[in-house]
Order: structure tokens, then sequence, then C-alpha cells
């Protein structure tokens, strides 16, 4: 069950692989995200060493439930993957020109997962040629409604 999506991921680049990640959260983190209180159209992936992070994930605190901490709702939060996924992710990022940017927050079992894109940038072309594949699809379907 998705949480949040990151349209604008799919608008700005191509998506090539995907991946499941783990956060490493605080207890408000998970309660404001339960509540729908997260936003990722600003995050952005980097990567330390042999560790990956996700930046600028906003997660607004709620009022009852972060009482006695002081929250930073923009905090560095760590990606948890398997040693070997993160060791072929960093090469495809560092010598292929990929990037890595947060495709949606969701549930499974449970615990809130991060799904994660192996991306190439679109140009600016590209962007205006997937826009006219998506209206002509749109005009065909209205057509076919037309025509039924």
């Amino acid at each position: 069950m998705s949480i949040i999506d990151n349209r604008k991921a799919y608008h700005d680049y191509f998506i090539e692989e995907k991946h499941e990640a783990g956060l490493v959260l605080e207890g408000w983190e998970v309660k404001a995200i339960r509540a729908g209180r997260a936003n990722i159209k600003e995050a952005y992936i980097i990567i330390r060493g042999e560790e990956i992070f996700i930046l600028g994930m906003h997660i607004t605190p709620l009022t009852s439930a972060s009482t006695h901490i002081k929250a930073d709702p923009t905090r560095t939060r760590k990606l948890l993957l398997h040693g070997p996924e993160i060791a072929r992710l960093i090469g495809k990022v560092e010598r292929a020109g990929f990037t890595l940017v947060p495709l949606d927050l969701h549930y499974n079992k449970g615990l809130v997962k991060a799904e994660i894109g192996l991306a190439k940038g679109k140009k600016q072309y590209d962007k205006r040629e997937d826009e006219k594949k998506r209206d002509w699809e749109r005009e065909k379907q209205r057509l076919m409604r037309v025509k039924a």
C-alpha cells in the first residue's frame, strides 16, 4: 500500500531499475508517516562511503507524538539495503552516469519502505515527447469511447 508517490521523478527521469529499501526512522517519524505527513518531492539520494542516505525528505511532526523530542523534519535518513546491492548501485552511479531518486514510500509487512529508482535524467525534448504520447493516448481513448 503506497503512502506517498513522487510523480515528479517519472517526469524528470527515465527509471531503469527499482529497488526497495528500508529506512532508519525514529518513533515520531513513523507515527507522522502513518498520519500521511511525509513529502518526498524535493528529496534526493546521496552516497557517503559505503552507505546510502536520503536528504530533503520532509516529515512534519505530530504535536501529540513528539512533545519530549526536538524534531528535525528534514534530517538525513539512512537507507537500508544489502551489501552487494549497495555496491552495484554505487558502481552504476559512479561509472554509468545514473542517479538515485526516491519514487515512493509504502508499507511492506507493517514496515515503512522506500522505493528508489536508478535513473537517467531526461532532456527537455524527451519531456515534450512524453507529453505528446500521453495526450495522444488520452485522445485515442476518448475517440474509442465516442465510437462505441
